[in-house]
């Protein structure tokens, strides 16, 4: 990974942001992908409400407006997904591992592999994430042909260790205070990295941070306000590689997938504190995780010795 950091961006810390200045490949780029939810028809429109689903080389972002009573079961889940409840009115009811655990808003949670089920008496906004091992997920995405032949430099997903005493349902508030030095709130699992930022204005435009990922994608979810995703990729000595530059407003619900090795910042443009953006990134980063008290539920959730997981937001 590469940056462009002030100084006083916390990022400019990281091990990683002294990386190459430009990417490099002899095997392509991969695409961008971009979902406004709610602009085209829902994947899933059913009992349960409406559902859009995009994903990444790893991971799925389900984006759903649930109805009074649903209730969004998983059967023999191969791994641990997330449920993020972002804004404040929506609650639900986790059954998993024999465990019933009421998660309100604000708050993001780990589900564990096996059986579960979310029931959302009220309905209401909610997000899940899963990986791609989740195969009949993966099908119905809008731009599942986009990785029909995968993704270039993404390697395979590894998970990353148990956490100790084994699988359970795990929550934790969004109401975090910002600490200086800190970048963001961000929570990992076995599958997982979300980075939830604190309400923007406007990012100032001259205080942007292009910089590239070598090795793994990030999903930038917008929750609220509008956000310009830049993106542009080096030239190589191949014409077929080249791309035009894309500066794509995402209001909010919508999702950019960020592929590996494309220069990249984002920009909040609507106007007020309504701006709110996840990151989301599987499996988790060892940079961010090398970072003292940058990830809240680090105890819980212990880092591998050793990851391939890749570098910056």
């Amino acid at each position: 990974m590469s940056t462009m950091y002030a100084d006083a961006d916390p990022r400019s810390k990281l091990a990683t942001a002294t990386a190459a200045a430009t990417p490099t490949t002899t095997d392509g780029f991969g695409a961008s992908s971009y979902a406004l939810f709610g602009e085209s028809p829902p994947q899933i429109d059913d009992e349960t409400g409406r559902t859009w689903l995009t994903r990444g080389a790893n991971f799925i972002v389900a984006y759903t407006l649930a109805k009074p009573g649903a209730v969004l079961e998983r059967r023999g889940q191969v791994d641990e997904y997330v449920l993020l409840i972002e804004s404040p009115e929506p609650w639900a009811l986790i059954k998993a591992g024999g465990e019933t655990v009421e998660v309100t808003g604000e708050h993001i949670a780990f589900i564990p592999p096996g059986d579960s089920r979310i029931e959302l008496p009220e309905g209401g906004e909610i997000v899940r994430l899963f990986t791609t091992a989740s195969q009949d997920l993966a099908a119905l995405c809008s731009n599942a042909e986009t990785y029909a032949a995968g993704a270039p430099h993404i390697p395979p997903l590894v998970r990353w260790p148990d956490p100790p005493g084994g699988f359970k349902v795990r929550k934790y508030s969004l109401n975090v205070p910002a600490q200086e030095g800190r970048f963001g709130r961000i929570w990992r699992c076995t599958t997982f990295m979300i980075n939830v930022f604190e309400p923007a204005a406007p990012r100032d435009p001259n205080k942007l941070s292009p910089h590239f990922h070598d090795d793994f994608e990030q999903g930038s979810l917008a929750m609220g306000g509008s956000f310009v995703h830049h993106l542009r990729w080096p030239w190589t000595a191949k014409l077929s590689d080249w791309r035009d530059d894309e500066h794509v407003t995402c209001p909010a619900p919508s999702i950019a997938v960020i592929p590996a090795r494309a220069i990249h910042t984002s920009a909040s443009v609507a106007p007020g504190m309504g701006n709110l953006l996840v990151d989301i990134f599987s499996p988790p980063r060892k940079d961010f995780s090398d970072m003292a008290g940058w990830v809240l539920n680090a105890d819980d959730y212990p880092a591998p010795a050793h990851s391939a997981s890749g570098a910056e937001a």
